[in-house]
């Protein structure tokens, strides 16, 4: 029978075999066994079944090991009573290490509370289920005591872990922190916290928050301490640190409210909000975002502010703030609820982007983009818009609306002869009357070149309209002041008016524009009401710009030859081609009836390309036949090569036909050269290098530049119809040919004289020594066919 008093000193010692060799008085009084009676016999039948078996692989597990172990075992005692016990088994080793005995101590567990139970647990069972490391320190740093966790962390073994040394597991730059702490607890008995690196084998530190306290025991003091890994903590303050300063190296602003009601009062600020608001953090914190609202402002905007906020949702307006000095700012601001765990809304995080900037550069490209550069006016595209708003307000009013269009009298001549500088002077100052001679609520609008037109709103009467058109007649009247120069402007003004002449704005610009042309076609600064007569006119003039697009698609244009005849020899020297046009309705046209529509609306263009096909098909056709020496000439206008590539087009064509360069002879227009002077040398140069003829038609029919003539590439000139008709019997006229003829020779180019009519004329050109004729006197123009058979003629006479 188990003795019933307590006792903590029962203990008694086992061999390798398992077998009892000593046993003290606390096992005799605790088993009531004397130690001569229980000698040699096994220590686990002094336990119940199931506890010896346990404590047999306990102990079997204790071979090699050091450290002591502490179980849980069963008493049986002889009566068959059982009591619950605690046996802590110690290794016993010899001087070779190798494994001798074991030392069981035996404490029954008799407690009275559960404190007392917990409190008489073995310090290691504790140590080595903590978290984090545990450790014992000596005064010289080197462990007393230690948990698994501190050798797992570090990668030590136990037996290392017996001659290390605190300062081992720390970086060479953390060894004098750590060492000074140590001394701080030992020396002033100060509990100390620290953040250091704990090192693994391998060199890799992981961050630990780490503690020590001052212990005595026996007189002897030690350093008690644990580590918790703060991996996780780092790397959140880490994250924290990096979107603190995100939010201070952003360039938008940031501002956060919490969320309490009427007021969100502010509590962060970074910086770019204080460079955008000019309010500092300790301006704005604790006051809500509206103090900064410019009063009386995009109030609608503020409303969807006020809902959203109300309605806890996110949203984004765009309105007007004050900065601190006063000065508006545009704010593009989008704010985003922020709820909490529990998913309640505490605060908003508003981001602030000052676009003042942007809605500046879009109000200056609006403008640009509805207004003319030079003059500032509204342009075609905000005219349109001006014109349908005014015909609707009309039509709500039951008001008329005047449509103004007005074109510049000689406008290309002021360019042509003072330069652009001039025409834009010119340009400028007229905008500016017009705007001056019109109502706010008007429109003036530049249309294109020199063309403008007005859109006069609310008009109550036609004679209230008149008014307004005379005024701006008067204005027209006084000249331009450009330097040295008076430029008289005068403008031909053509009037339409809603409804009368126009339901849409397309109608009554159009209507404005044939009234502008009946009032051009008068030669004075006329102004003309549309009318329906000018409808007619109007509608019959498109009809023949409608016939000029289809006359190119039925092949109804074709070409005479009109033979060339040198003066010195006698025989043709070439040809110059001519168009003619096979009307449907009104037969063959010559060019005047037609060349000056088609330069007005671009048709010159097609039938250009027209001339140049069947002049080189023309080409062709005298090569097969034998006359492949002489070359034919055609007439281009300005608009073709101001166009550009036209000298492209004439090498491919050319190409094309196998036609020699040299066969061709490209005349243009004196009058056509001075209007654009670099595209005109520009093109006949490409024409030399190509190896194309290039004459200057109608010489002396103007004035003529002869510095700028003189530095063109030519190979011919050829006289005007005025300076060949002069010519006459009396033997002082023709004096203007002849010094045409000797300044052309001067400047070695062939002279070549045209619409010779008369005997008299040919015979003066023959003694002035022109070069060549071409004219009525010898040949009307021919078919090609005519002109082959001509040729066939004069070779065989």
């Amino acid at each position: 029978m188990l003795a019933s008093a307590p006792t903590t000193r029962a203990a008694f010692l086992i061999n390798d075999a398992g077998a009892i060799v000593t046993w003290n008085q606390g096992c005799e009084d605790l088993f009531g066994i004397g130690a001569a009676d229980i000698a040699n016999h096994a220590a686990q039948s002094l336990l119940t079944e199931a506890s010896g078996a346990s404590f047999a692989r306990h102990l079997a597990s204790l071979n090699g090991a050091c450290e002591p172990l502490a179980i849980d075992v069963e008493l049986a005692a002889a009566d068959g009573a059982v009591r619950q016990a605690e046996v802590t088994l110690a290794p016993q080793q010899g001087p070779d290490g190798a494994a001798t005995a074991c030392v069981a101590m035996f404490t029954l567990q008799r407690h009275s509370s559960e404190g007392e139970l917990i409190s008489s647990m073995p310090l290691h069972s504790i140590i080595n289920v903590l978290p984090g490391t545990f450790y014992v320190l000596r005064e010289d740093s080197t462990f007393a005591l230690w948990n698994r966790t501190l050798e797992t962390v570090t990668g030590f073994s136990t037996e290392k872990m017996h001659t290390a040394h605190a300062g081992d597991m720390f970086d060479l730059t953390e060894r004098a922190m750590i060492a000074g702490k140590v001394r701080q607890v030992f020396e002033r008995g100060e509990q100390v916290f620290i953040e250091a690196n704990l090192l693994d084998k391998d060199g890799k530190g992981t961050p630990y928050l780490l503690t020590g306290a001052r212990i005595e025991c026996k007189g002897t003091h030690y350093l008690c301490g644990m580590g918790l890994d703060i991996s996780v903590r780092h790397q959140q303050e880490q994250q924290l640190r990096l979107r603190e300063r995100a939010l201070h190296a952003a360039s938008n602003g940031i501002v956060i409210t919490r969320c309490s009601g009427r007021d969100n009062p502010i509590e962060y600020v970074n910086p770019a909000f204080e460079r955008i608001t000019g309010y500092r953090l300790d301006e704005a914190i604790g006051r809500d975002s509206r103090f900064m609202a410019a009063p009386g402002m995009d109030s609608e905007a503020r409303l969807l502010l006020r809902r959203a906020i109300d309605e806890r949702r996110e949203v984004n307006v765009t309105f007007r703030n004050q900065r601190k000095d006063g000065v508006l700012f545009w704010n593009d601001l989008t704010i985003t609820p922020v709820a909490d765990e529990k998913g309640r809304i505490t605060h908003f995080i508003g981001v602030i982007n000052d676009i003042t900037a942007l809605k500046q550069r879009t109000a200056l490209l609006e403008h640009e983009v509805h207004h003319d550069a030079l003059t500032g006016l509204a342009n075609r595209t905000l005219l349109w818009d001006r014109l349908d708003q005014a015909i609707h307000m009309a039509q709500r009013n039951k008001t008329l609306v005047a449509t103004v269009l007005m074109d510049l009298n000689g406008f290309k001549k002021i360019n042509d002869t003072l330069g652009h500088e001039a025409g834009d002077e010119v340009l400028t100052v007229v905008a500016n009357r017009l705007l001056s001679s019109v109502r706010d609520s008007d429109t003036v609008a530049r249309l294109s070149g020199d063309e403008f037109v007005l859109v006069l709103v609310n008009q109550p009467s036609l004679r209230f309209t008149l008014r307004m058109v005379e005024r701006l007649r008067s204005c027209m009247s006084r000249p331009v002041v450009f330097g040295p120069h008076q430029i008289a402007v005068g403008a031909a003004i053509g009037v339409s008016v809603y409804p009368h002449d126009g339901a849409t704005a397309f109608e009554l610009v159009r209507a404005a524009d044939v009234a502008m042309y009946h009032a051009k076609a008068t030669r004075q600064n006329e102004v003309h009401f549309f009318s329906q007569e000018m409808k007619s006119t109007s509608e019959a003039k498109h009809r023949f710009e409608d016939g000029m697009r289809a006359a190119v698609d039925r092949n109804e244009l074709f070409l005479v030859f009109q033979p060339k005849i040198s003066l010195r020899t006698g025989h043709i020297s070439g040809f110059e081609a001519f168009l003619r046009w096979n009307h449907p309705e009104k037969g063959v046209l010559l060019p005047p009836s037609f060349l000056p529509d088609a330069e007005e609306n671009g048709m010159i263009v097609p039938f250009g390309n027209v001339v140049l096909q069947h002049t080189c098909a023309f080409l062709q056709r005298l090569g097969k036949a034998g006359f492949g020496q002489l070359p034919v000439s055609i007439n281009v206008s300005q608009r073709e090569y101001a166009r550009g590539r036209y000298v492209d087009q004439v090498a491919d064509t050319l190409a094309r036909f196998g036609i020699a360069p040299s066969s061709l002879d490209v005349e243009v227009r004196e009058e056509g050269l001075v209007t654009n002077h670099l595209r005109g040398a520009e093109m006949l140069a490409q024409l030399s290098e190509l190896g194309v003829l290039r004459s200057v038609d109608a010489f002396g029919n103007g004035l003529s530049d002869l510095n700028y003539l003189q530095k063109l590439p030519l190979s011919h000139v050829k006289l005007a119809k005025v300076a060949v008709h002069q010519i006459c019997a009396e033997t002082h006229c023709g004096i203007i040919a002849k010094s045409l003829i000797d300044i052309g020779h001067n400047m070695n180019l062939t002279v070549i004289a045209e619409c010779v009519e008369t005997r008299a004329q040919m015979n003066f050109l023959k003694s002035n020594n022109c070069d060549a004729m071409q004219g009525i006197y010898y040949k009307e123009p021919l078919s090609a066919d005519a002109a082959e058979q001509l040729l066939r003629a004069c070779a065989a006479a």
